[in-house]
Formats: structure tokens, sequence, C-alpha cells
């Protein structure tokens, strides 16, 4: 049950392919990324099929097959929407997500405050 609710999400979480990720090339250019969306997502695919079959476990892409031209395994087509629509606020777990943010930020108030002060204390001694 769990490999089939996370194989599509796992594979979506190396970001949309490379040609709609407005930020991938850049990041490549910046030395930020070593390797690209596409590039990371077939890595995963290939290695995880290979520990899926040791431990006799069925992937739910039913197109997933070896390439031997391209020594990489083929899979299915992504359906992209579940990721966008995540990305766009709207995941099963968006409100627990920004509630825990603003508890975050809430609960780091008293940080921002002595920080504050200690800063406001800095020219003070530098006068003196």
């Amino acid at each position: 049950d769990a490999v089939n609710r996370w194989w599509w999400p796992s594979i979506m979480m190396f970001g949309p392919p490379d040609d709609q990720s407005p930020n991938s090339a850049q990041s490549m250019r910046w030395g930020i990324k070593r390797f690209s969306n596409d590039e990371l997502r077939q890595k995963f695919i290939d290695a995880t099929v290979e520990q899926a079959a040791i431990l006799g476990v069925t992937l739910p892409d039913p197109d997933l097959k070896w390439n031997e031209e391209r020594q990489a395994h083929d899979f299915g087509t992504i359906d992209w929407s579940e990721f966008w629509r995540v990305i766009g606020g709207d995941g099963p777990c968006n409100r627990e997500r920004l509630q825990a943010r603003v508890d975050a930020w809430d609960d780091g108030a008293w940080v921002r405050e002595a920080a504050l002060a200690h800063a406001n204390k800095q020219p003070m001694k530098e006068a003196a």
C-alpha cells in the first residue's frame, strides 16, 4: 500500500521536468545543483527498480521497463497535476504545515525581541 501511495509522489519530489522548472537551469549554472531534476529522477528510478526487485516489491507503473539502448529504465507519464496542486497550497497537509509555520514564528518571538534588544545596546557600548 505504501509503495502504491508514494511511488508517484516520490518521483515528483525531484521537481518538475527540466523544461518546466523555472530555476533549474540557473541553479545548474551557479553550481547549486550538479544534476538536473530529470537526471536525478532517472537515477532514483534506476536504483529503486533494482531494490524493489530484490525485495519482491511491485512498483505501480505498468510502463516501467528496461531500455537497453539508453541503459536506463523507461517509466510512465507522470501526472503533474497533483504536484502543481500541492505546490499551489492544496496539499493534504497544507493547513497543518502552515499552522506549524505560524506557531514557529510565534514561538520564536522572544528570540527576535532579545536579538533586537541586544542590537540596540551595541551602539551605546561603542559610544561609551
